[in-house]
């Protein structure tokens, strides 16, 4: 048992929920709401519970296209921005973070509604950057296929430019407020952003006055070439999958390294490797609730998407043989790249069948799943936080509210006593929760006129 924190540095912890939680099968224990995934009330306890545990964040996944097969799992979800405003109002200090596309969005808009997030919660918001990969998505805006990996990242770098100009087209002091004058901001303090680009035409200035952070947290969840280049170049925190700690801390020294030639500081950018913990008082208790929520899988649903994600079709996967050989190689797969890479190598390394790798993944789609008792949930963050694999975790409670209720209960003191994890918020915002700083505004010694000067 590992009891120490033999460094000053500490974990940064974000929880991931969704609806009855991670495992698949959760909705159908005798406990869960199938319903919970529509209920703001379901998301605002969480995000108490979350609160209450000292956690850095929440986090909310999106897509737009209907996901999966919705005979399998609950689909329906709330557009994540709009359930954050709500949320908002419902905590005080915990960080909320929501996906959204640069695919099939445009900056002013997002850049506004991630600001608009930033001032309803007092400087909290933070924004999952994902280039959205898929046909189904392409075709609900009136696209035939998806753009190419390469083309979808080019634009997502180009799109966080613009917003975080967008975001800096406001003085800190633009807004002055001068009753006795009459004068409510300077226009001079408020300039356009003229963008033009590849991509984007965008003039700008943001209406909206610089929020709390100034730019809302980015964080980014792709591990591809790309994903990681782009991750080094913007990100304050990144989201990632892996199943071994080899792996883990491969990736950890390459961002790094990655981050510290795009002229960054390492320290600035957070890792934060996803675990389902599925926690019992004893071990035995821990690993029936695995054997339960995997008892509960559908494998006719699990294999549709299985087949989905690996491009090939479900009469190729028999459920008690492994993976065929002829799997498309890594450079024909247009998204999510390094989830199907993920996977395959899980699948080649242990040897398993179409059946064991739909139990695997049904916890965490491809993230590392730990089962066992608070001390060893413990004993496994602290061992990938002391070795160089992690900053901190994306917990993925398997099954909600009451996986992420035993992690605050029983896992955070575990952490809090070892000296790992704060027992209280140094500050307010969401930068201040992951120690990063409010970034400065570009344009704030630039010699350019304000809007009181364009004609």
């Amino acid at each position: 048992m590992t009891t120490q924190n033999p460094s000053l540095r500490q974990l940064h912890l974000n929880a991931f929920l969704m609806s009855t939680g991670h495992h698949e099968a959760s909705w159908r224990l005798p406990e869960s709401d199938p319903h919970a995934g529509t209920k703001v009330e379901h998301y605002q306890q969480l995000a108490r519970t979350a609160e209450r545990g000292k956690l850095d964040s929440i986090f909310f996944a999106d897509s737009p296209v209907l996901f999966g097969e919705v005979g399998r799992r609950p689909a329906g979800k709330l557009e994540p921005t709009v359930l954050l405003t709500a949320i908002a109002g419902a905590t005080e200090r915990i960080g909320l973070i929501a996906t959204a596309s640069t695919t099939y969005n445009e900056p002013f808009n997002l850049a506004r509604r991630f600001a608009s997030v930033d001032w309803a919660s007092g400087g909290r918001a933070g924004w999952n950057v994902v280039t959205t990969a898929g046909p189904d998505a392409a075709r609900n805006f009136g696209v035939d296929d998806q753009p190419a990996h390469a083309v979808r990242y080019e634009r997502a770098a180009e799109f966080i430019e613009v917003a975080q100009k967008l975001w800096d087209s406001w003085q800190e002091d633009a807004v002055l407020a001068d009753k006795a004058e009459g004068v409510w901001g300077d226009a001079d303090r408020i300039r356009t952003v003229d963008h033009e680009g590849k991509h984007f035409k965008v003039r700008g200035p943001l209406n909206v006055p610089r929020s709390p952070q100034g730019h809302p947290l980015i964080v980014q969840a792709g591990s591809s070439e790309d994903g990681k280049g782009l991750a080094a170049k913007y990100a304050d925190a990144v989201f990632t999958a892996h199943q071994t700690l080899a792996d883990a801390q491969e990736f950890y020294r390459d961002l790094k390294s990655r981050t510290t030639a795009a002229g960054r500081d390492p320290e600035s950018i957070k890792i934060l490797p996803g675990i389902v913990p599925v926690i019992g008082a004893t071990e035995e208790e821990a690993l029936e609730l695995e054997r339960e929520l995997d008892r509960l899988i559908k494998p006719e649903y699990a294999r549709i998407q299985l087949a989905r994600t690996l491009r090939v079709d479900p009469e190729d996967l028999p459920l008690d043989r492994q993976l065929p050989d002829n799997l498309p190689s890594e450079d024909e797969i247009e998204g999510a790249k390094s989830r199907y890479t993920l996977i395959v190598q899980l699948a080649r390394r242990e040897q398993l069948t179409v059946r064991q790798l739909i139990g695997r993944l049904g916890g965490g789609r491809g993230h590392r799943t730990f089962t066992g008792t608070p001390v060893q949930v413990a004993d496994a963050i602290q061992e990938w936080f002391d070795g160089g694999a992690a900053d901190g975790f994306n917990i993925m409670p398997p099954v909600l509210p009451s996986g992420l209720e035993a992690f605050v209960d029983q896992v955070v003191p575990i952490l809090q006593e070892r000296g790992l994890f704060r027992t209280e918020y140094a500050g307010k915002t969401l930068r201040e929760h992951y120690g990063l700083a409010r970034p400065g505004n570009r344009y704030a010694d630039a010699a350019v006129p304000g809007l009181a000067g364009i004609g």
